[in-house]
């Protein structure tokens, strides 16, 4: 299977000026059968092109509304998840157990909603369907949080939020394969992460000033603000990709034997291993609270000094996410990937030491934070390399349920061992499938590059 990648005086698409042919299979797999263009020609090709693109703004309308989407959508689901304790605990009266339980739920739900959103957003004018309704969705419910009366009522809202988060997520992602350049999946990409990690600083901290404000209730109701704003933004993505060309439309299914057929699940191992190891945040914020809850310092002055440092986290999430999209662009989404595997197994090792110095523990939340950025837009660009158009949706939602059930079996394992084992022993496990995961990853790097050298 074959993909054009158009260097354009305007990426995505807008007609190309110039083209250069790429086989698919050299590009991802490594498996290079019946492929008609080497390894070499393929990444000098990418490279050439990538070169053109620079000169050229890659930073269109639809790009640019994908991002603000991402930025505006989670700063508004932040302030509520961010008061979601307190008015569990403090206004409805329930308990912690019941938070952990709705959580889990709606965590579990939103990766079955990504794996049946991903068959929906196959065809381009559905996508963009789901994209603007599942966006208003996540809005509504989120805020409506505020309205309940009953711990049922939260559960009910919370998990009708995250299912819409699901279904979006495969519309969106595919929306921005279709309005950006190949040649910039991964300045694009990076874009779009990047909104979503700088939305996790600023909803928590919006959320604080909130509640100082006018209370917990009416906070979270101001949630439905930012969120509107995203349904806005990505409504003008969608608007932007009327002018892509219209696709076959496919029978529903999950269409994972021709996912394997086009060979996405070879270059998907890494990832599999990844996710399996890439803990939920909140564990790295109960080590560091811990950790600095000695010498003297209260729990309260503990807790939000780790809170500080999560937002550090997020910031260099978003800021790894910018920066590698151009790396990525110009090298490979698996090398960058392989990188992010690294600095994961940097930061679990720092956690799993257990220093109790707080600079010591913030560099540990930004080289994790660094991982993240990395490896989420390599992981993206990957797939949406891989896929055809034809099964995009399928793709980005086998990705998703990929990264939905790593984070529940790899946070309650790492969960299960903190408590009944030791931390040590909790971060030693997640570090150790990232050894696995980077394994793997110089592997295929390998055999790719030795697959090219034997041509």
């Amino acid at each position: 299977m074959a993909v054009e990648l158009a260097s354009t005086a305007r990426p995505g698409p807008m007609a190309p000026a110039d083209r250069v042919q790429v086989t698919m299979a050299d590009l991802v797999d490594g498996d290079h059968g019946d492929a008609s263009t080497t390894s070499e020609q393929v990444c000098s090709s990418l490279s050439s092109a990538a070169e053109k693109s620079d000169h050229q703004d890659w930073r269109t309308p639809g790009v640019v509304s994908v991002g603000a989407a991402s930025f505006f959508s989670d700063s508004g689901h932040e302030v509520a998840t961010a008061l979601l304790p307190s008015f569990v605990v403090s206004v409805l009266h329930s308990t912690a157990g019941a938070l952990g339980v709705i959580e889990g739920v709606s965590d579990a739900l939103m990766g079955v909603a990504k794996l049946i959103g991903g068959p929906l957003a196959n065809d381009p004018g559905r996508r963009r369907r789901l994209a603007t309704s599942g966006y208003l969705g996540t809005a509504v419910a989120t805020s409506a949080i505020g309205l309940a009366g009953g711990i049922w009522q939260v559960g009910l809202l919370r998990a009708t939020a995250w299912m819409a988060r699901g279904v979006r997520s495969p519309a969106r992602d595919s929306l921005l394969s279709g309005l950006a350049s190949p040649t910039a999946y991964g300045k694009s990409f990076g874009v779009e992460r990047a909104g979503d990690n700088l939305g996790a600083v600023a909803g928590p901290l919006l959320a604080a000033w909130l509640v100082g404000w006018i209370g917990i209730r009416p906070a979270i109701w101001c949630a439905a603000i930012p969120g509107a704003l995203a349904a806005i933004a990505i409504t003008v993505a969608a608007h932007e990709a009327r002018s892509v060309p219209p696709s076959e439309r496919a029978r529903f299914g999950l269409n994972l034997r021709e996912l394997h057929r086009r060979g996405l699940w070879r270059p998907m191992l890494p990832v599999v291993l990844f996710e399996c190891g890439n803990m939920a945040v909140t564990l790295l914020i109960l080590r560091a609270t811990q950790l600095l809850h000695t010498g003297g310092r209260s729990l309260v002055a503990a807790t939000t000094l780790a809170l500080v440092l999560y937002a550090g986290h997020n910031t260099a999430a978003a800021l790894g996410a910018l920066m590698s999209g151009r790396w990525i662009d110009h090298s490979s989404p698996r090398v960058a990937f392989a990188l992010g595997a690294l600095l994961y197994m940097l930061a679990y090792g720092t956690f799993a030491l257990g220093s109790t110095l707080w600079p010591v523990l913030l560099g540990a939340f930004v080289v994790a934070g660094a991982a993240i950025g990395l490896s989420e837009t390599s992981e993206s660009v990957l797939v949406a390399l891989a896929a055809p158009e034809s099964l995009r949706g399928s793709a980005f939602g086998a990705l998703g349920g990929v990264q939905a059930l790593g984070d529940i079996v790899s946070s309650a394992t790492v969960g299960l061992l903190y408590a009944t084992v030791s931390p040590l022993a909790a971060f030693s496990y997640a570090g150790a499938w990232m050894v696995l995961s980077l394994v793997s990853s110089v592997w295929l790097v390998t055999q790719h590059s030795s697959g090219a050298a034997s041509k």
